[in-house]
């Protein structure tokens, strides 16, 4: 039989029974994948309690995510460099540092850096443990099937770590959430030194040739997009120097990486894993699709806070129907793509109808008394849909010959995990301030002295219901526009 010897996991000590063993690989990954430098669930209580601006926090997330991306291009050599045990243990120590460093410095730049490094060192040790699993998921290797699984944990995991972040906040500390992760990777450290011994199953792989120069100059020029679209508003975009001299480096750096990966012999990215239709079509398809679902990190937070008035906890609890969605689109992805091999193009079509159902349903039931089950079933198309994009995008990969699928799986990774997201909020946070400027300047055309009504509302009231007026409209005025856009892509 041979889905047995797969199962042995040689890593483990003997005494661990074969039918536990993944599933503590599983425990492992899922302490993982909670863990990082900030959590951003709790970005409110962050800047209440720091001298941090909720730009600073987001800036430190999203490195986060940088560092992800990058590792994507040198995980190979990475597994054959260092065993199992020894990976975890150092991945814990890591984000141990991380997370108390995270909790006390006021620093930007340390703190930023550090959330870079703890990117770095989750996504080594996540990588570690899938890997470690994939033949017990698949004895065929086939990766629709694994990625189903990944997306199904790591989507999941976001899910879940915004619901412990907000609930563990509320009833004590946003400090005691970094305090909960650094029990739980003291716990797998101890796990790992008693389950798991040192052994190989192939010569130990050198580090030597990579090139960190060009990760380096990758990691920049994410930064510095990243940056600019964090903190443009907050500059006035280009009319500041920081937002100017940010754009100039990407572009500069940026440039010099293609010009110096065109001649050195091993690039971090090599030139030719742009090429690939795979590569570009699906980079340039994760911009579209972040930027229709923009509303979810933008709109959403602002209506329901503002207009509907929920706390941050009423917020969160809609996480368990983002999780349903989740769980749901990962199922049907599994038997209908992995399973019944349904072609890319009718999954995209389904992924993007729901997406469009979506941006629809708020286009036509914003309004100012929506009742909170109102919201369960946008919120779940909208995650039913991207998680089948996601997987979708991420298995058409597979056609990238191998030489190149892991720096290919970085490139992807650079704009679905870095800036992707943050790309569509920033368009659509700029879109959301010029266009309710215009609208309040329409919807106050006859508000003046000579309206006899308004000299029995007080100035203050009649100028709060009129920006929130103005808010109502501009944002049924652009879901209209993206849900315009929508239907045209899906066309």
């Amino acid at each position: 039989m041979h889905e047995i010897a797969p199962f042995a996991i040689p890593a483990m000590r003997d005494f661990v029974p074969q039918k536990l063993r993944p599933w503590i690989i599983i425990a492992f990954v899922l302490v993982f994948q909670f863990s990082g430098g900030v959590y951003l669930a709790a970005v409110s209580e962050m800047v209440g309690s720091t001298a941090l601006m909720q730009e600073d926090i987001m800036m430190a997330g999203y490195a986060s995510m940088v560092g992800m991306g990058l590792t994507f291009a040198i995980m190979f050599r990475l597994k054959f460099r260092f065993p199992t045990k020894v990976t975890f243990f150092v991945c814990g120590i890591a984000i141990i540092l991380a997370n108390l460093i995270c909790m006390y410095t006021q620093s930007i730049p340390v703190l930023v850096v550090t959330c870079f490094f703890a990117g770095i060192f989750r996504m080594w040790a996540t990588f570690e443990c899938n890997s470690t699993i994939q033949l017990w998921l698949t004895p065929t290797r086939d990766l629709s099937i694994f990625f189903s699984y990944i997306y199904l944990l790591v989507q999941g995991c976001i899910q879940l770590s915004g619901l412990i972040t907000i609930y563990t906040a509320f009833w004590s500390k946003w400090e005691y959430m970094h305090w909960l992760i650094i029990g739980l990777i003291g716990l797998v450290m101890l796990a790992s030194v008693i389950l798991f011994r040192n052994y190989r199953s192939m010569p130990k792989l050198p580090l030597y040739g990579i090139d960190w120069l060009g990760a380096a100059m990758w990691g920049s020029t994410l930064l510095c997009v990243i940056f600019v679209c964090v903190y443009g508003e907050h500059y006035d975009w280009f009319d500041s120097t920081p937002i100017r001299m940010a754009s100039i480096a990407a572009l500069v750096i940026l440039a010099l990486n293609l010009w110096r990966a065109s001649f050195i012999r091993h690039p971090f990215i090599a030139i030719q894993t742009w090429r690939y239709k795979a590569v570009y079509i699906t980079f340039l398809l994760y911009i579209v699709v972040d930027t229709l679902l923009a509303p979810s990190h933008l709109f959403e937070h602002i209506y329901m806070e503002t207009i509907l008035g929920y706390d941050s906890t009423n917020l969160i609890s809609l996480n368990w129907v983002a999780l349903s969605g989740i769980i749901l689109g990962s199922v049907f992805t599994y038997y209908v793509f992995a399973l019944r091999k349904w072609k890319y193009k009718t999954m995209t079509v389904i992924a993007f109808s729901a997406i469009t159902g979506y941006l629809m349903y708020f286009y036509f039931r914003i309004d100012y008394d929506l009742p909170k089950e109102a919201l369960a079933l946008p919120i779940f198309l909208r995650s039913f849909g991207y998680v089948i994009i996601a997987i979708c995008f991420l298995t058409a990969l597979s056609r990238v010959p191998f030489q190149h699928f892991f720096e290919a799986v970085s490139v992807q990774a650079f704009v679905s995990a870095g800036f992707g997201s943050v790309l569509g909020t920033a368009i659509l946070g700029r879109a959301l301030n010029v266009v309710m400027k215009k609208n309040a300047i329409l919807l106050s055309a006859n508000l003046d002295h000579v309206n006899p009504v308004i000299g029995y509302i007080p100035q203050g009231v009649l100028y709060g219901a009129l920006q929130q007026q103005a808010l109502m409209v501009t944002m049924k005025e652009l879901y209209g526009w993206l849900t315009i856009i929508e239907l045209s892509c899906l066309l």
